[in-house]
């Protein structure tokens, strides 16, 4: 069995794919099964898929399904996974070519059942750090304290053992294809750390279609979704007060944005959601007026 699941949730990217699978083709090690979950796509990505398989030149799994949104696409490819360790490279990203090589050496000498998995780098296109490189006097942090407490900028490249990454599956609201991918993290955060591994992972490209560039308008179409996921962060073990108000404040205004009026009764922190109503109340007419045009 391979070591490694790289899984790719794409949605009408067959224009965009194909830099991701040029770049498995030239791994310098080949022990690791390309998982790719179709979510939907209505465009030439099953001929493409299909062309690739025949091809033969890397291991390929094809997965259609309805589309669920993102977090759907994570939840079928968990479900679908049974290597010991699995990454998720999105459709309009692609692989250092030594990246799998790397991924597994690191693994081999300092894996174990007490870590979660390995964070390492994303770089941009041409070969920039996002955001800042890892903390060299630490060796192990959970991905919450890597943010929050040591002060680590920019995207990240999560690499998790599957046994622990099967856990926390992400709800699905009728009519929303939006949750935080970071509530499954944030949770297997109170059980594990992971370790740091400063080395490039994945190369990483934001299109204007992506989600990332488009997070108002997730905001306004996915609000069951966003109060979900605020309500989950409320609720960490390490998070600090500033934190939990910040929270807060967009679960107010996602509540809004349905016409929840029980999110008083609902929240986990009734004080500090109290305290607020009136940012929250704000950051929903801004919502509003960013979006209306795109209803």
């Amino acid at each position: 069995m391979k070591m490694l699941t790289i899984f790719t949730p794409t949605f009408n990217r067959a224009y965009c794919l194909h830099h991701c699978y040029e770049s498995l083709k030239r791994q310098s090690s080949k022990d690791f099964v390309w998982l790719i979950i179709d979510d939907g796509s209505t465009d030439y990505t099953p001929s493409l898929v299909k062309s690739w398989i025949e091809e033969n030149m890397i291991e390929i799994k094809y997965i259609q399904q309805p589309n669920q949104g993102m977090h759907g696409a994570h939840n079928t490819a968990y479900n679908n996974i049974d290597t010991e360790l699995n990454v998720c490279i999105d459709s309009d990203d692609y692989m250092p070519d030594d990246a799998v090589e790397k991924i597994i050496n690191y693994w081999i000498i300092n894996g174990s059942k007490k870590v979660s998995g390995i964070i390492g780098l994303d770089s941009d296109t041409n070969g920039q750090i996002i955001g800042s490189r890892l903390p060299d006097q630490l060796k192990k942090s959970s991905l919450f304290d890597l943010y929050n407490k040591h002060g680590v900028k920019g995207d990240k490249k999560l690499v998790y053992r599957t046994e622990v990454s099967k856990k926390y599956p992400y709800p699905i609201f009728k009519g929303e294809k939006y949750v935080g991918l970071a509530y499954k993290y944030y949770k297997l955060d109170e059980e594990y750390e992971m370790l740091l591994f400063n080395e490039v992972l994945c190369c990483v490209e934001y299109l204007e279609d992506g989600s990332s560039r488009n997070m108002l308008n997730q905001y306004r179409k996915n609000p069951k979704g966003f109060a979900f996921y605020r309500k989950e962060l409320m609720n960490l073990k390490s998070a600090n007060l500033g934190f939990k108000y910040r929270q807060c404040i967009h679960y107010v205004s996602s509540c809004l944005l349905y016409k929840n009026n029980r999110f008083v009764h609902e929240t986990p922190n009734k004080f500090l959601t109290i305290l607020a109503i009136p940012f929250g109340v704000s950051l929903y007419l801004h919502i509003l007026s960013k979006t209306t045009a795109l209803d």
